[in-house]
């Protein structure tokens, strides 16, 4: 990006969006802040952090020197956003807001309301990159340099368009190096610990966030033999490979030898939401907990039309690495772009794939795209 143009900056408060300003500003570009307000529910909550989000980034804009507006998406994020985060909890699947929020808010809203500002383009402080292939013509997502960073995951739902108009400076950096720069130029966030947070909404509780919409329904916990062992307290409080909160011991069968498997942790494995029960088994590598196929919809494709049948990877959940996989046959090529398609993980089975989290597919460091899980299978 050699050229000298306007570009608009999501300023979130956070390290990495300040550096980002500043790497843009230092390569001559126009540069303006915008700080984006997206949840007031619960505005004097002691895990919301928008005020002192908003105090920080206007302490960014003001050591580097740049204008900054401050804007309301409230509204946007509830209704495309949270309503969608809603459902998919209710129905038990366990929604990512990220992926939803980027492609709706991010580089919808706030894209829309930055071109009607005059800006050419706009900026995130996402680790991830944006490359133009001359031998195509189509922009490609391509991974962070960074790999214990990289956010590519939740960017797959991007389209031509918005790519085209899009930059990620830091993307080309490791963490420890933009905390370097934000140390030496003297931003007051330099040391601000990152955001893990469900998007927009901060860090908090989340059994007792989700417990604000959405009613407990208690039910019975049950083993791989049928023993109820447990009470849930609401499928939607729950997701697939879960271990912690289930409030269950292990199971010590009468006459059993001391140290065996009956002490081994406990997983959520399944949700009947027909008759409310939460299957549980014991074990990481229980084969209950291994899929080798995936069925994804909703699908969303960096190029506008989805790859070529054949060997690919694959992550079914953020925090994976790549896993070989095979888009079959008759599912790449379907009516349209966003029909399901089928992923094969026969080489390497994987672990508490989870209805509602996206499968992103990548061809090396290329994000080629994906889709919502929406069901898994031996």
């Amino acid at each position: 990006m050699t050229a000298k143009h306007r570009i608009i900056v999501g300023l979130s408060g956070g390290v990495d969006s300040a550096v980002t300003a500043w790497l843009l500003k230092q390569a001559g570009h126009e540069v303006v802040g915008i700080f984006m307000k997206n949840w007031e529910d619960d505005d004097e909550s002691e895990y919301c952090s928008s005020r002192q989000d908003f105090l920080d980034a206007a302490a960014v804009a003001d050591v580097i020197g740049i204008d900054m507006e401050h804007v309301n998406f409230a509204a946007e994020y509830k209704d495309r956003v949270f309503a969608d985060f809603l459902r998919e909890y209710q129905a038990g699947r366990t929604p990512n807001p990220d992926v939803l929020c980027n492609a709706e808010i991010k580089f919808k809203s706030f894209l829309d309301h930055a071109m009607r500002l005059g800006a050419e383009r706009i900026a995130t402080g996402h680790y991830a990159r944006v490359r133009h292939d001359a031998a195509s013509g189509l922009h490609q997502l391509l991974k962070g340099i960074d790999p214990a960073k990289d956010q590519s995951y939740f960017l797959h739902r991007l389209t031509q368009v918005q790519l085209a108009r899009t930059c990620f400076p830091v993307g080309e950096l490791h963490k420890t190096e933009v905390r370097r720069i934000a140390a030496d130029i003297g931003l007051p966030n330099a040391r601000k610990k990152d955001s893990t947070g469900i998007c927009f909404i901060g860090e908090r509780p989340f059994r007792e966030f989700l417990h604000q919409y959405i009613a407990h329904r208690p039910g019975a916990i049950v083993d791989e033999r049928g023993r109820t062992i447990g009470q849930h307290i609401g499928l939607s409080f729950y997701t697939l490979g879960q271990r912690q909160g289930l409030g269950i011991g292990g199971i010590k069968e009468k006459g059993a030898q001391r140290g065996g498997g009956e002490h081994q942790p406990w997983f959520v494995a399944r949700k009947d939401l027909e008759h409310n029960t939460l299957h549980v088994v014991q074990g990481h590598d229980h084969a209950a907990l291994l899929s080798r196929q995936v069925i994804a919809g909703q699908a969303s494709w960096i190029a506008g039309q989805p790859p070529a049948p054949g060997a690919h990877a694959a992550k079914t959940r953020y925090r994976q690495a790549d896993a070989p996989c095979q888009l079959l046959p008759g599912t790449a090529a379907p009516a349209t772009p966003s029909a399901p398609f089928r992923l094969d993980f026969s080489a390497q089975a994987q672990w508490a794939v989870t209805p509602g989290q996206s499968a992103v597919l990548y061809d090396g460091d290329v994000c080629l795209g994906g889709g919502i899980i929406e069901a898994a299978l031996p």
